[in-house]
């Protein structure tokens, strides 16, 4: 197994040589420093099957099944399924999931410590996925936001991105919503993260989940202070020039693994309909999702 820093504009590091079917526990436990450090790990030039691929994911932490059946592969409910090809049995996945910034689960009891992402298809265009690492997002605040949320909290729900199921169709509109809120109540994070074997601080919302800030006391805060850490942190950029905002691209055989609690990321749909598929595993660790004494 070859590691090695990425230069330019790319982040993380990049693995030459590694067989999952050989890796000795020195090699996985590398990899593991290596998602917590440097937030992205990109193995080069994978060939796996579904059950290959979730074992992998099941050497840094826990797999769990997405709690929405559709998005399931059909040989595992542990494989998150993005894709709009057309099969003679049938639908597998959801379409361009995924296109708007968010955490893995943030609006659940339990968020994913690390995403395993396995493209299958890939179009001509529109190869990657847009990141922002939101410990260095925190770090580039304005001191004046840095104070204003200290030992506050954030709400974060699915309400605003959940989609139509087919067993959706016909039922009214309100009862979808009720049904949305009962499964997924909303969750309540510190703002500020200090993630648990990093030490780091991280700036903890997300423009698709997170909508309210609220004080220790669960008083509401301005909801022009949460407008103005999204803007700071790059996620209000429509055009996706912040500084903040990196793209990491894919080519076939990549098999890319990120720290979820640190990286938030937005799709990176090709403005056509070529055909496009991935898998995904994602996975709890042994930490808390943040030390005791986060901010």
């Amino acid at each position: 197994m070859k590691i090695g820093t990425r230069t330019g504009d790319r982040r993380g590091v990049e693995v030459h040589d590694f067989d999952p079917a050989t890796a000795s526990s020195d090699d996985l436990a590398a990899l593991r420093r290596h998602i917590y450090h440097d937030k992205i790990v990109v193995l080069k030039q994978q060939a796996l099957d579904v059950p290959a691929f979730v074992a992998l994911g099941a050497q840094f932490g826990k797999p769990v099944a997405y709690y929405e059946p559709m998005y399931h592969h059909p040989d595992s409910e542990f494989v998150f399924v993005s894709s709009n090809l057309d099969r003679e049995t049938g639908r597998v996945g959801v379409p361009k999931t995924g296109a708007f910034w968010h955490s893995d689960y943030q609006f659940m009891p339990e968020p994913f410590a690390v995403t395993c992402f396995y493209p299958q298809r890939l179009p001509s265009v529109g190869r990657g996925t847009y990141f922002i690492d939101m410990a260095q997002a925190y770090q580039r605040l304005d001191p004046r936001l840095r104070t204003s949320i200290e030992g506050t909290f954030a709400r974060h729900s699915s309400r605003r991105y959940v989609k139509i199921r087919p067993t959706d169709v016909f039922r009214p509109l309100g009862e979808v919503i009720a049904e949305v809120e009962r499964k997924t109540p909303p969750q309540r994070w510190p703002t500020v993260l200090v993630h648990p074997v990093t030490g780091e601080k991280v700036l903890y919302i997300c423009e698709a989940f997170t909508y309210a800030l609220e004080d220790a006391a669960g008083d509401a805060l301005p909801a022009t202070l949460l407008t103005d850490l999204l803007a700071a942190s790059g996620q209000l950029d429509a055009e996706f020039a912040h500084d903040n905002i990196f793209v990491q691209s894919y080519e076939p055989g990549d098999l890319v693994l990120w720290d979820n609690r640190t990286l938030i990321h937005r799709a990176l749909h090709n403005p056509g309909n070529e055909a496009t598929e991935s898998f995904r595993v994602t996975v709890l660790d042994e930490h808390p999702l943040t030390k005791e004494d986060a901010a």
